[in-house]
């Protein structure tokens, strides 16, 4: 979520916008002003008050994309489960959770709370415009109740569409927490990710029959992210129990920090890593990466330091963490390695290629 902008927090989550959702935005309120009644504003009068409802429709409709997700992630946090950030984009919101709870009650609730938010706001909207029909038929025209009808029917439909069991959609994982109480927890993820799959070939083979690309976009988005969860459960629990300091490097190579980056490429070449941490007279100063060294010209290499390139924010955890989390965490982060500090003391290296190498053996 790197092409993503904050732009405020609730419950103390940061809320913010990918990219792709400020390309949608005006493809939504562009086919709200192009369809008809009494899905859309075609024939409302001057073309300025129809865009503009169009687009404040758009904007209420993702709000309440907004209000689906938070209620996933309130329920997550009272459950104990942090949550990183919420972002809207292409296909809706995701809110980034550290992990799913393995307790199946837990996730069903967690999973269904989304979609009941939707059904709620569906049905309030609805109910509001009934009554003000069923007072004067005329209302049934006006495009200010014609916005309260559109978010109605539309959240009803969101309700309904996450509610299919196509993992790792709200359904899919309802199906996961059922499937766990009868057997574990890997093999109640992989039924679930193979319906969601079986589901989204169904999806782009129907987009396909019908003419309507956006199915099979939304179904290779769903096949994608069951076979992600998949692969992401598979790897957690095979690393559980595992501990770091059985895994780390235990001979930490570093380097100091008056080396320069010309010198600091020749001892890369040599030692056959890609990140040292940054050590003077037994002081953890920082971390260097070859990431760091291509930031860097070929021309300024002899003159600059691995003390002007290195990062002093150094991400560390103790030997006596979890493998598994440590996953989660250089996954999260998007780093190549972390560094393992006991008392204050820099004890090992444990890379992404330790726990990928633990992780095959592992699992033959």
């Amino acid at each position: 979520m790197k092409s993503a902008i904050k732009i405020g927090s609730a419950l103390g989550i940061p809320i913010k916008l990918h990219i792709t959702f400020l390309l949608i935005l005006p493809i939504f309120a562009y086919i709200f002003a192009i369809n008809p009644y009494p899905y859309g504003f075609q024939g409302v009068e001057p073309a300025s008050t129809r865009y503009a409802l169009s687009t404040l429709t758009a904007i209420l409709l993702f709000a309440s994309i907004l209000l689906h997700e938070l209620a996933h992630s309130y329920l997550a946090k009272r459950y104990g489960v942090n949550i990183e950030s919420i972002t809207l984009f292409l296909f809706g919101g995701v809110s980034s959770m550290e992990e799913m709870p393995r307790d199946p009650g837990q996730e069903a609730k967690m999973a269904f709370a989304g979609p009941l938010t939707s059904l709620i706001i569906g049905a309030v909207c609805l109910l509001i415009y009934g009554n003000m029909t069923s007072l004067d038929p005329a209302f049934s025209e006006n495009p200010i109740y014609l916005t309260i009808w559109i978010l109605g029917v539309m959240n009803i439909i969101l309700a309904i569409f996450n509610l299919l069991p196509a993992f790792p959609m709200d359904g899919g994982r309802v199906l996961r927490s059922f499937y766990a109480r009868r057997m574990s927890y890997v093999k109640a993820t992989q039924s679930a990710a193979a319906v969601g799959k079986f589901f989204a070939i169904l999806m782009a083979i129907f987009g396909i029959l019908i003419g309507n690309l956006w199915f099979p976009l939304i179904a290779l988005f769903i096949y994608v992210g069951a076979s992600e969860e998949e692969r992401s459960t598979q790897a957690s629990v095979t690393l559980e129990n595992v501990l770091v300091k059985d895994i780390m490097t235990k001979d930490v190579v570093s380097v100091p920090s008056t080396m320069n980056v010309e010198d600091l490429v020749h001892f890369m070449f040599e030692k056959k890593h890609m990140g040292y941490p940054v050590v003077d007279d037994g002081d953890l100063k920082g971390i260097v990466t070859f990431t760091d060294i291509q930031r860097v010209s070929t021309l300024d290499r002899p003159v600059m330091r691995v003390s002007d390139i290195m990062t002093r924010d150094v991400i560390s955890v103790p030997s006596n963490a979890q493998a598994s989390d440590v996953l989660k965490l250089v996954t999260s982060k998007n780093i190549g390695r972390v560094l393992v500090i006991d008392n204050g003391s820099l004890v090992g290296v444990l890379s992404r290629t330790d726990l990928v190498r633990t992780l095959r053996l592992r699992s033959e």
